[in-house]
């Protein structure tokens, strides 16, 4: 038998590729495991701590001074009591510069953190390269596909925007409480605390402008105003810093000057009452020009009509334009309806004009303010100094009125110069005394 040697056959493999740098992505994760590490989320809670911590003092302290403004103890307790609240100054200052220290250690955490991360993002763009099946850019690339798949779901069952409910036919039902006061300031204007004036945010705000808040203080005699002066958050409203002001005109006072609190602003315009006018004006704050709707004849104005309680009446108050859902509305009066409000909705357009008119039984004097919710009108009056009760409504839909409401809420102040309702946020706000104050409307489907 012939032995038949076997045949091996070999070649050699040449890699021309560079090896993978294993070590380098090792270094990756263990650079991405320390970041994770030195985020703090002890110290982040402990300035969410401090925020609430200081929060409540600041409320608290609010609290004490309301009370001591009120008191009348002959001085007796008086250096006692401003002793007491320096302390709490004291401490309020020791929680802000602590406060203070953990928000420069967060940010110094926070600048280190940014320069890691984009030292390995550039770090992974080179280790990329080694992908030469490109399956991280298709993973990337279903990622998108599946974003833009959510997205079209998301799309398709979206429910679209309920319409403008008709005047009279809220969704939220009736008015049933007035909670608050949610926050509260003091205006101030070059140095001065004026009394008379309105403030809140447009209910149709034009792009750009959805944060922003707007005040009317009345400067000259309580009587009326010039300008509007613009904020672009609350914060900015209530330290009243960073704001904007927008004059409407530069001889003042004329026909187009403000005339009462009675302010609104709406689809990026101010109504307002024209001064020494039977018409109600509106102010365009991007083409800042003025048109104007002239009230029907022997309508109140010039303080025939103001809102009144225990013989005391809030100056120049004939005219209260208001918002609601549906729009802009005027309540006011004339001797032809015995002094009782009547109501019209402000129609919009190219110049302004007056809708039909709606009268009610309620004496204007008798009333303190009022204000629409959903195409039904509410009324206010005076109960004492620290109480106002709504105690009044008008449906426009089916005409009924309503004396028996009996919905109190607490003031910041003895008197409300305005009051307004915004629809996009369900809040009032009022004006009282130099002081803005919002609460919070509650209905009946929202308790």
């Amino acid at each position: 038998m012939q032995n038949v040697k076997a045949s091996h056959c070999a070649c050699e493999l040449t890699n021309v590729e560079k090896p993978f740098p294993k070590d380098k992505l090792l270094s990756i994760e263990t650079s991405a495991a320390e970041c994770n590490k030195n985020i703090q989320l002890a110290k982040v809670s402990e300035e969410a701590s401090l925020r609430l911590g200081l929060h409540k003092r600041l409320l608290q302290l609010q609290d004490e001074v309301s009370v001591l403004e009120q008191e009348d103890d002959g001085g007796l307790y008086g250096a006692v009591s401003l002793r007491i609240i320096e302390l709490e100054l004291a401490q309020l200052l020791q929680l802000i510069n602590k406060l203070n220290e953990t928000n420069i250690m967060q940010e110094n955490l926070g600048r280190n953190i940014t320069v890691n991360v984009l030292h390995l993002r550039k770090e992974l763009k080179q280790l990329e390269k080694f992908d030469h099946m490109q399956i991280i850019q298709k993973l990337e690339e279903n990622k998108g596909l599946q974003r833009s798949l959510a997205q079209c779901q998301e799309e398709l069952q979206a429910t679209p925007p309920p319409p403008t409910p008709p005047p009279g036919s809220c969704p939220h039902g009736r008015l049933v409480q007035v909670d608050g006061p949610k926050s509260s300031s003091i205006t101030e204007h070059d140095g001065y605390h004026y009394h008379y004036g309105s403030w809140g945010q447009d209910p149709k705000p034009s792009h750009g402008k959805e944060g922003w808040y707007w005040l009317v203080a009345l400067t000259k005699s309580d009587t009326h105003a010039n300008y509007v002066r613009l904020y672009t958050s609350l914060n900015a409203l209530m330290v009243g810093k960073g704001h904007t002001d927008v004059s409407i005109d530069y001889y003042n006072p004329n026909t187009h000057t403000i005339q009462g609190p009675n302010v609104v602003m709406y689809g990026d315009a101010l109504y307002y009452g024209c001064y020494n006018t039977p018409s109600v004006c509106r102010f365009n704050m991007t083409s800042r020009k003025v048109t104007t709707a002239a009230l029907p004849p022997k309508s109140g104005v010039n303080n025939k009509f103001p809102f009144c309680h225990l013989g005391y009446c809030y100056v120049y108050t004939d005219l209260d334009l208001m918002t609601d859902d549906s729009g802009v509305w005027l309540a006011y009066t004339s001797a032809e309806n015995y002094g009782n409000v009547m109501l019209c909705q402000v129609e919009s357009g190219h110049v302004p004009k007056l809708g039909r008119t709606l009268k009610t039984s309620l004496y204007k004097r008798s009333a303190t303010n009022t204000f629409m919710a959903c195409g039904v009108l509410y009324a206010t009056r005076y109960v004492d100094k620290e109480t106002e009760e709504v105690f009044y409504s008008f449906d426009t839909r089916t005409g009924v009125e309503r004396y028996d409401l009996d919905i109190r809420f607490k003031k910041i102040k003895a008197n409300v110069e305005s009051l307004n309702y915004n629809p996009s946020d369900l809040k009032l706000y009022a004006y009282s005394d130099s002081h803005v104050v919002q609460y919070d409307a509650i209905f009946e489907r929202g308790i």
